[in-house]
């Protein structure tokens, strides 16, 4: 199976090739990003270029050469998933809660990726071996939907139009508390906590993070609202919902393990997910229903 390139043109000035690179295809990590670079995989203005630290401007042409998927070392999972839609290009998948997506220390088996690995019959090999096809993420126990791509080409395009902000990403959460506006924006910046380094937090400095909401419905001590991602941050929905004073139900590490509801995490559900198909240019929506857990919270609770 032949490498296959990308071409793109830097969009602002970089201080680093790698770090324009990352940030035009941001689920390539830095490390992996370097490596191509290091292999002669990636040519700046039309020459190859062996060094990540080489100054970008704007307008700049670069050529990402992405090698073929590697024979997958990792194990098949038997557990199945529901496939919500499937063709040549892409699937979409409606991920269950406590699912991790991709292997990663302490959890090589039952992912989302082996499960992919024996469930479908290619994954685009943009992001390695332990990410294939892995176009976006969610956490563990936040269910919903996602887009996985088949091949490189299709996998390129997803990721540009999130990265261009034209596929659409909506979640329904159950807040603690009532909020007092129906909806609104939630814009700041978010980056590691100093305190715990495994959690993020509002901080003056690291990437921007924006998040409109709505309120979907209001109930006596809790608030059903509607949640779109404009940037997709690490854990971006649940640090803005308790930066806002209203944490996501069950969330155990930006709220309360809630025992009340006997949970098994936190209340967040990707619920909606709209795209242009990356070879036909169809427009396409996908949604998926409350998980049975959230629906049985909704229905014990007393609406105002």
């Amino acid at each position: 199976m032949p490498a296959e390139s990308t071409q793109f043109n830097a969009e602002s000035d970089f201080s680093r090739l790698d770090v324009c690179i990352a940030e035009k295809l941001p689920d390539l990590t830095r490390s992996s990003v370097k490596k191509l670079i290091e292999e002669g995989r990636v040519e700046l203005r039309g020459e190859k270029c062996l060094k990540a630290g080489e100054k970008v401007k704007r307008g700049d042409r670069i050529s990402v050469e992405i090698p073929p998927l590697k024979t997958l070392s990792l194990a098949p999972s038997q557990k199945r998933v529901d496939i919500v839609y499937q063709d040549a290009d892409m699937a979409v998948i409606d991920k269950p809660q406590g699912m991790v997506v991709h292997p990663a220390p302490g959890a090589y088996e039952d992912t989302l990726v082996n499960v992919l690995i024996a469930s479908l019959d290619s994954l685009s090999g943009i992001n390695g071996v332990m990410r294939p096809g892995i176009v976006h993420r969610l956490d563990k126990d936040t269910s919903g939907l996602l887009v996985v791509a088949k091949n490189d080409n299709a996998h390129v395009e997803l990721q540009r139009q999130i990265a261009q902000k034209s596929a659409r990403r909506i979640y329904t959460a159950l807040l603690e508390g009532e909020l007092q506006k129906d909806e609104g924006t939630i814009d700041t910046f978010l980056d590691r906590s100093s305190a715990d380094r495994k959690k993020y937090a509002v901080s003056r400095t690291g990437r921007r993070a924006i998040t409109h909401y709505k309120v979907l419905r209001r109930y006596h001590g809790y608030t059903l609202v509607m949640f779109e991602l404009e940037t997709g941050r690490t854990h971006q929905i649940r640090v803005h919902a308790k930066h806002i004073g209203h944490p996501v139900v069950g969330d155990p590490v930006y709220g309360k393990a809630d025992k009340k509801f006997g949970l098994k995490g936190q209340l967040l559900h990707a619920s909606r997910l709209i795209l242009t198909h990356p070879s036909t240019g169809e427009r396409m929506e996908f949604t998926s229903p409350l998980p049975d857990y959230f629906q049985r919270v909704l229905d014990g609770l007393k609406p105002l």
